[in-house]
């Protein structure tokens, strides 16, 4: 049986990921909340959450998740009620 890679497009395709979860930079919140946070609501290591933080930072924001929409729009409610700007996107 010959191996696949699954790309961006058949993940669309398939219907099983359609939306995105974007964290954008807010100059208040600290390092540590942010790691934290997205530990928690998104189920990141902290090496991932970690990254995110840091172009996040330097980048002004950064693609934290893909998915189903209405999971990311919870994702991003929890975000948001947590102090961060969040906002899910299609993709």
């Amino acid at each position: 049986m010959k191996e696949r890679t699954l790309r961006k497009d058949d993940k669309l395709k398939s219907g099983r990921e359609s939306g995105s979860l974007i964290l954008y930079n807010d100059d208040i919140n600290t390092f540590d909340h942010v790691i934290k946070s997205l530990v928690e609501v998104c189920g990141h290591d902290s090496v991932q959450a970690e990254q995110c933080a840091m172009i996040v930072h330097l980048k002004g924001s950064c693609e934290v998740k893909t998915g189903l929409p209405e999971v990311l729009y919870a994702m991003s409610r929890s975000l948001n009620l947590k102090g961060l700007n969040s906002k899910v996107e299609s993709l």
